[in-house]
């Protein structure tokens, strides 16, 4: 194991550096606003602000699903938060969410302008609104929603666990990244004995459920995700591979993955999302 300094806790914790990590410079221990920024807003009903990582994947990819279906009341306009800028932080992006956290989402059709946070309740609130990508049976939307809570509650082990200590930390600990990768092959095990026997998260009908799972599960597939794929040893998880392909062909997948990235090659990043005939590329 890695040699750390002995470190006793104090008997009350005070913010006194930073931790030099990854992100060290926006992370703090307090909410609120720390900085004065208006809104913007454009002509679509549905405004987001949002970046290409995986929680905003997940409401790109939801609103693309949604207007390949041809539902012409999801168009949107996705502003770029930069988070490592701190624009999460600004005060017309803290007045839709109060946790500074991306995605957020201000539906502009409801007679007072309704504010949705949280990429779960963004998916949920979508699917509601549309009737779409939700079970209507009683039983398979319970088994839809069951799935949808269960990445909510996982994935902080995958991203703040296991992807932070293994590629953000700033000097490599084995017992962090022991503990978390334990947990995350235990989840990628828990998908994949799912997936044997169900082409999708809820048997063949393709719900919100892949589409939230995706953007986090399917990135350590594909390796897009702390480059942990060997690591993870995630090819022998077949179904979970099988399904993470699949999903990646859908052209709406593929388009929603793009919009608000800001990594990678310039032909995958489209940084905001205005018009249907926007295309990656550009760097706007």
């Amino acid at each position: 194991m890695n040699k750390t300094s002995p470190y006793k806790p104090a008997k009350v914790w005070k913010w006194e550096k930073e931790n030099g990590g990854t992100f060290a410079k926006t992370n703090r221990p307090t909410a609120g606003a720390t900085h004065d920024w208006e809104r913007p807003v454009g002509i679509h009903p549905l405004q987001l602000y949002s970046l290409g990582t995986p929680n905003g994947v997940k409401v790109t990819v939801m609103l693309e699903e949604l207007l390949a279906r041809g539902f012409s009341g999801a168009e949107y306009d996705a502003w770029l938060i930069k988070i490592g800028d701190g624009d999460q932080f600004g005060s017309g992006f803290v007045e839709i969410n109060p946790n500074s956290k991306i995605p957020a989402l201000m539906d502009h059709s409801t007679t007072k302008p309704t504010r949705v946070f949280e990429s779960g309740a963004i998916l949920l609130y979508l699917a509601e609104k549309f009737n779409a990508f939700l079970p209507s049976n009683p039983a398979l939307r319970a088994e839809c929603l069951s799935w949808l809570f269960w990445q909510m509650g996982a994935a902080p082990y995958l991203g703040g666990g296991f992807g932070h200590f293994y590629a953000y930390a700033p000097v490599k600990i084995e017992y962090c990244i022991d503990r978390y990768a334990m947990e995350v092959k235990r989840q990628l095990d828990v998908l994949d004995r799912h997936l044997a026997d169900n082409q999708y998260m809820c048997g063949d009908e393709y719900t919100i459920a892949d589409i939230a799972i995706w953007p986090w599960y399917g990135g350590v597939i594909l390796n897009r995700a702390y480059d942990a794929a060997e690591f993870l040893d995630a090819a022998t998880y077949q179904n979970l591979d099988r399904w993470t392909r699949e999903i990646a062909q859908r052209e709406a997948v593929q388009r929603g993955r793009m919009i608000n990235r800001t990594t990678g090659p310039l032909e995958e990043q489209l940084h905001e999302r205005h018009d249907a005939k926007d295309r990656p590329g550009s760097g706007k």
